[in-house]
């Protein structure tokens, strides 16, 4: 099964976004900001990337430029608050495939994972 690392820096919804993943039978890794993200996509290399926009140390756009960087065919869907939609509009301009608005239901997070790794 893929491998998805779901990257926020609220604790509470990592946990969410990964327990939806892991009952579907996906393996989930986790990072709180975008430095890690960039870390852990290195090291782990998975098949998708769930990140959110709003993070200390390195937000979720520049660490979607950054992974891109690393990999231009990374895989990877924004996860957003309402009233982000230019972010949004900018990070589909650098790469990103999809995106999910918080707090998402399974049904999305589980369908936004499938297109994602398809």
């Amino acid at each position: 099964m893929a491998t998805i690392l779901v990257v926020d820096d609220a604790a509470f919804m990592r946990m969410r976004m990964s327990k939806i993943l892991t009952e579907a039978g996906y393996e989930v890794v986790q990072a709180e900001n975008g430095l890690e993200a960039l870390e852990k996509y290195q090291a782990v290399k998975p098949d998708a990337v769930l990140m959110d926009i709003t993070m200390p140390e390195m937000d979720g756009l520049t660490a979607l430029k950054e992974i891109r960087k690393v990999d231009p065919n990374a895989k990877v869907a924004m996860v957003t608050a309402l009233g982000q939609q230019q972010i949004v509009l900018e990070a589909v301009k650098n790469g990103a495939k999809d995106f999910l608005v918080k707090p998402a239901e399974p049904d999305r997070v589980l369908a936004a994972v499938s297109k994602l790794c398809n």
